[in-house]
């Protein structure tokens, strides 16, 4: 029977809500799994994690944590926790109320005293190739590319819809309806313009002159934009402005990707790279581009499965973190991991030395 101290506590943070798993990092070391930690039981809530004026709402997200959490444990037998890995979307940028707080709340709370704070970038990378180096290209919604050889983070992108994420999802249907709106300004021949986009456009969103209206006072603007993308993708094979847009997403996206790619010249030779996230749902008219630029720009590295998503990857780290065997570089901002972790576990004290 597992031991009490064994079990460890997974959360993903997202636009679609929160996600917490339950793992037994003794099962997996036993089964020398614990870089592919699978979650024994999960919990799943679809509120969102509230972002204010002071960044992501701390005191939602424990609200909501909290219950899961003890729902998890009372299912598995009224066990504690030895650690605790969050990963949130906007953490790294809104995260500083969480790093403030959390910590000790969990303390407190759930008596657990070994806590990783983490953006969503770094269990997206966590879950795709464990603690190995390489480079992780995320992938929704927004874009943003992470690499590591294990001693620092590289970033790529990952900066919003309004100066960045180029080749994610708001990035693509937002040229899906700029291209769609060219063909409607005038008489229909403004260069750039799809008139198959434009059919697609109204049949979705309605009337073309109505668009601003309907899109500007939205909150959810990126998610709106996204939700354009599919539509982009679907007209690829007939319209060749939809065929160029996820074309050049393609290109924005191995870019970001040869941008992180650690190697020692240059070149990411032999650079471990995973895809993750529901852009690639895209299939084929973002996959296909997708894969020649990725062999031209990275000629050398290795394209590779992601083994898991971002819960899965704030279970790797959390079992990390129990085992005194956490690898992936500390960061202050995406993986922060409080002092008061390393004073309760020596062999994390050193591993924090040698990263140093």
């Amino acid at each position: 029977m597992a031991s009490a101290v064994s079990w460890v506590l997974g959360v993903d943070s997202g636009g679609s809500g929160l996600r917490a798993a339950l793992a037994d990092t003794e099962v997996l070391a036993l089964a020398g799994q614990t870089d592919r930690a699978q979650p024994a039981d999960t919990e799943v809530s679809r509120e969102p994690v509230r972002t204010g004026a002071a960044g992501i709402d701390a005191g939602h997200l424990l609200g909501q944590l909290l219950s899961m959490a003890r729902a998890l444990l009372e299912r598995a037998g009224g066990t504690t926790l030895s650690a605790v890995a969050i990963g949130a979307a906007g953490m790294a940028t809104l995260g500083g109320e969480l790093r403030a707080e959390l910590p000790a709340a969990l303390a407190r709370s759930l008596g657990v005293r070994r806590v990783a704070l983490a953006a969503d970038a770094v269990t997206a990378y966590a879950g795709a190739l464990g603690q190995r180096p390489g480079a992780v290209v995320a992938a929704g919604t927004g874009m943003i590319a992470l690499g590591t050889d294990l001693s620092e983070w590289h970033r790529a992108d990952g900066w919003g819809h309004l100066l960045g994420d180029c080749g994610g999802g708001a990035w693509i249907g937002r040229a899906g309806l700029e291209a769609a709106l060219r063909a409607h300004d005038g008489h229909g021949e403004r260069r750039g313009g799809s008139a198959p986009l434009l059919a697609r456009m109204e049949s979705v969103f309605g009337p073309a002159p109505e668009m601003p209206g309907l899109l500007y006072p939205r909150s959810d603007r990126a998610a709106v934009l996204a939700s354009f993308a599919p539509e982009v993708a679907r007209c690829a094979d007939v319209d060749p402005v939809a065929a160029d847009i996820l074309a050049r997403a393609a290109r924005y996206i191995a870019q970001a990707a040869a941008a992180v790619c650690p190697s020692a010249d240059g070149t990411g030779e032999g650079c471990e790279v995973a895809l993750t996230g529901g852009l690639l749902k895209l299939g084929d008219p973002l996959l296909v581009p997708l894969r020649a630029e990725l062999a031209e720009q990275l000629p050398h590295a290795r394209p590779v499965s992601a083994a898991g998503d971002p819960l899965t990857g704030a279970v790797v780290l959390a079992a990390a973190l129990a085992t005194g065997s956490l690898r992936l570089p500390r960061h202050p901002t995406l993986l922060h991991v409080p002092a008061t972790n390393h004073q309760t576990n020596h062999q994390q004290t050193t591993a924090t030395e040698q990263d140093r």
